[in-house]
This record gives structure tokens, sequence and C-alpha cells, in this order.
């Protein structure tokens, strides 16, 4: 179980600095749109209106960045038994004719890549393609996915 805490960790330090840069950009952005420069010279000159957009966007991320964090942290991962459903919290070893990959689903972080003793962990969410086709199945089960129209055929090795 420390492992999945470790990965939570992981993940939710990298959410942290993503959070961060987000934060400091719309700071940034917003002080650049306010600057005597962006004035508009003309009618058409949008320079600060979309400066003034894009730090809105920014300041948005970083707000969905923090939604993410708590809501990660409220719920910690729960143990898992071999022949559980999978569900959130649950870390899972993939197989297919590729590669051995394991998977950490999540409620938020989707596509953030986290290491532990093991190696690289891709972190999806129940909405993701993979992430809801996982959902409810067990070790032992194949999984077909067609993702950018590439069918993927996967067996579940483990769920922790």
């Amino acid at each position: 179980m420390s492992k999945k805490l470790d990965l939570l960790q992981k993940l939710v330090a990298a959410l942290r600095a993503e959070r961060d840069t987000a934060d400091r950009l719309a700071r940034d952005t917003a002080d650049a749109a306010n600057h005597p420069e962006a004035r508009p010279e003309n009618d058409k000159d949008t320079r600060k209106l979309e400066l003034s957009y894009l730090a809105q966007g920014q300041a948005a991320r970083a707000r969905e960045l923090d939604a993410t964090i708590a809501t990660l942290l409220a719920q910690p991962p729960r143990a898992f038994a071999p022949d559980d459903a999978i569900a959130l919290g649950a870390l899972v070893e993939l197989e297919s004719a590729e590669k051995v990959e394991r998977v950490f689903i999540c409620a938020g972080g989707g596509g953030v890549r986290i290491e532990d003793e093991r190696g690289p962990v891709r972190v999806v969410t129940p909405d993701a393609p993979l992430g809801g086709a996982l959902l409810g199945k067990s070790a032992g089960d194949d999984v077909e996915l067609v993702v950018a129209g590439r069918k993927r055929e996967l067996t579940i090795v483990g769920v922790e």
C-alpha cells in the first residue's frame, strides 16, 4: 500500500509543479496585459485583450489543478486483492504484444508519467478510453481497445 501512496505523492508533486507554473504564467501575463506597451495603438489592436484572455485561461488551469490535487488527497488509494475488480486507486499491470506497462487509475492527473522502483507508471483517469475499459475488469481479463483507429489487445496481468 505504501507503494501506491508514494506514487500518489509523486503525482501530487507533479501536479503542484504544473499548478505553480500556470499560476506564475497567469500573473506574468496579467502584468503584461497591464503594461503600458500593451496599450492599443488603434481600434484593431487587440493585444491587451488577448493577453487578458490568456491570463484568465492560465489562472483557470491553476484552479483546476488545485481542485484535482484536493480530490486526489481526499481519497487515497485503497488496497486491492488479486481478484478485486479494477476501480479508482488501482495500480494495474497490462501486457500487450508490444510491451508490458503499468497504469495508475486516478480521479485526475491523466497523462502524467511517474516512476517507482519498478519503472514508469502512466496515470489514467476513468474518462480516458483505457481507464474506462479497465474499470470493473480483473486480473486475467482481456481488454480490446480502439484508440485513434488503432486496435490494441491487452491482458490484465495484475491489480494492486
